[in-house]
């Protein structure tokens, strides 16, 4: 019982941090960039942030964004936030699918419990590969931004993308360490049974020996 809240407790915060991953690569509010203190950059109409797929310009009554469409001429680290946000994104789905199917709640004929097990690590490995892709993408562009712009603070989709990076690294540590423990207790089960099975059947053995023997004399 407690396996199973575990399970499902891991399965649905590995979801929350999916989300969280998904919403971070569709939105742009990453960075706030500004060359000058914050009041300049106001009246200036300099004050801007940034994301993966636009940059905007920011003040009191325009809200403007230009796409980033120049694929080859964009810094390395908006590529590569692309590009890693984009495959966690996609991993997210089929390791999502995984884990629903190996949920305790749900049957898929007389499936073994070594393959649902099997099936959730392999779900949790997505889940962290995922939770790799957002970890990596949320450290580099900040510092990327940083040093090309200058930074003044950090904006909704950057924060959406760290929650989303620690609930993948929380539910995938607790779907798989939860299918190894199930995994080896099934394996243990399984010897005992054996074991217990071949004690049972000596017996009969010994008793058909000591009846040749009484038959003999």
């Amino acid at each position: 019982m407690a396996n199973s809240c575990l399970q499902l407790g891991g399965f649905l915060i590995s979801c929350l941090g999916w989300v969280g991953i998904v919403i971070a690569t569709a939105t742009n509010e990453w960075v706030t960039t500004c060359k000058y203190g914050l009041n300049t950059c106001k009246k200036m109409d300099e004050l801007g942030s940034k994301g993966p797929w636009a940059e905007c310009v920011l003040s009191t009554g325009l809200y403007h964004c230009i796409s980033l469409t120049q694929i080859l001429d964009l810094p390395a680290y908006i590529q590569t936030t692309r590009a890693l946000m984009i495959t966690g994104s996609i991993l997210g789905l089929p390791a999502v699918g995984m884990l629903l199917m190996s949920m305790p709640c749900i049957n898929l004929g007389n499936e073994p419990q070594s393959s649902r097990n099997k099936r959730t690590i392999l779900g949790g490995v997505l889940i962290l590969i995922v939770a790799l892709c957002g970890m990596v993408s949320t450290v580099w562009f900040p510092i990327g931004a940083h040093q090309e712009h200058g930074l003044m603070s950090f904006g909704f989709s950057l924060y959406t993308g760290w929650v989303g990076t620690i609930f993948s690294l929380l539910g995938a540590s607790i779907l798989t360490c939860c299918s190894t423990e199930s995994s080896s207790h099934s394996y243990q089960e399984n010897n005992r049974f054996y074991y217990s099975k071949q004690g049972s059947g000596n017996p009969p053995a010994t008793t058909s020996v000591n009846h040749a023997k009484s038959a003999h004399v």
